[in-house]
């Protein structure tokens, strides 16, 4: 499980950091605690009034109806006061804590399509592009309570109002705006998978140990053409110095279906829970309001979502926007993320879902 230590230009940290080596303390900016988190808001950005001039003019008739987001990207929104932030921002993501939230956006003035078209622009400016969902190219994600629930094989927890256990999502970079708050309940959590590795080392170095090799994980029936309908993935990894996280309880979870050399070992099984249990310590809730926009690194962020009660009336249940979105420099990651989509000579960035069938949209409205 060795580790080759590689200097990294892109990463405006370096000196912060210490190469990250198997099994061993990990020495990251991402590595926060919420007690930490708790003595500062530097973790949030506040839309100053010259922001909120860009974003009104940057979305400025995108929200009639039949608009397509699809084709705008970064150059279409200048952003003359933010982007200089979002660029700073970026980084912060990638190689810095890992996290941000925005708040102050006019969602009552811009109504909702127009907040979904500032949030488009804001992704636009924190990755390089944007990845599928599912297998249909949803890369605008319409998150509420769809009656559905995740021991379903073929079905996925946001579309559920049922608690989420931490995971991280397919992709460099996860990205919500709440459109919809629920009665009650609902809150987001995160927890640095940085400081949660470093706490099980302490005291359970068997379980990092077992979180360090791979886990079968279940498709759920969203397979890209000549690929197995399961991947292995393990929860820590450790590359080039640098340490990358994936979780995944669902998907691990439902794998067994597939054949006995399938189901996870007790070992692997009291892991995960175990995990589960250090995340819920470490976790971090900044709720969530009305037009906040969270923003987090999937590689090494651990979030989950509580269960909620919801409104009656359609137009008012729960509504979260996502986005996966990808960076080209983000930190380095082994074969194993790659092998999720193909190759690391046939895929350029790892992330995204695909099908057989699936060609990219962005739908605006909760269908």
């Amino acid at each position: 499980m060795a580790t080759q230590v590689v200097k990294n230009s892109n990463d405006p940290f370096i000196e912060r950091r210490a190469p990250a080596m198997p099994l061993e303390p990990i020495d990251d900016p991402a590595g926060w605690t919420p007690a930490e988190l708790t003595k500062t808001n530097s973790w949030r950005h506040d839309f100053t009034d010259l922001e909120i001039d860009d974003i009104r003019n940057a979305v400025t008739g995108l929200s009639a109806d039949g608009v397509d987001l699809m084709p705008l990207v970064r150059d279409d929104f200048p952003l003359p006061h933010l982007a200089n932030t979002l660029r700073d921002i970026r980084q912060e993501l990638l190689y810095g804590r890992g996290f941000i939230l925005f708040r102050g956006l006019p969602i009552e003035e811009l109504g909702k399509r127009g907040a979904v078209a500032a949030f488009w622009a804001i992704s636009q400016h924190l990755g390089d592009g944007v990845l599928s969902q599912n297998k249909r190219g949803h890369v605008l994600g319409h998150v509420t309570d769809l009656g559905q629930t995740k021991a379903n094989p073929s079905q996925r927890g946001p579309y559920s109002r049922e608690e989420i256990p931490f995971h991280a999502d397919c992709g460099d970079i996860v990205g919500l705006l709440c459109l919809e708050t629920p009665i009650s309940g609902g809150e987001s959590h995160l927890a640095s998978s940085v400081t949660v590795h470093n706490e099980l080392l302490k005291t359970r170095p068997d379980i990092v140990r077992t979180l360090a090799e791979p886990y079968y994980r279940d498709r759920r029936d969203e397979i890209p053409p000549n690929m197995e309908p399961w991947y292995k993935l393990p929860v820590f990894n450790y590359h080039q110095g640098y340490f990358s996280s994936s979780i995944e309880p669902t998907y691990m979870g439902s794998a067994h279906r597939f054949g006995p050399e399938f189901v996870m070992t007790p070992a692997q099984k009291e892991a995960l829970d175990t995990v589960q249990s250090a995340a819920k310590e470490q976790s971090f809730e900044m709720g969530f309001q009305l037009g906040d926009m969270q923003f987090l690194n999937n590689h090494v962020i651990f979030h989950t979502r509580l269960d909620y009660q919801d409104r009656d009336e359609p137009d008012r249940k729960r509504h979260l926007v996502r986005i996966w979105v990808r960076a080209l420099n983000g930190r380095p990651l082994p074969n194993a993320f790659y092998e999720r989509h193909g190759t690391r000579d046939t895929v350029e960035r790892p992330g995204g879902i695909i099908g057989p069938d699936t060609v990219l949209n962005a739908p605006i409205d909760r269908e």
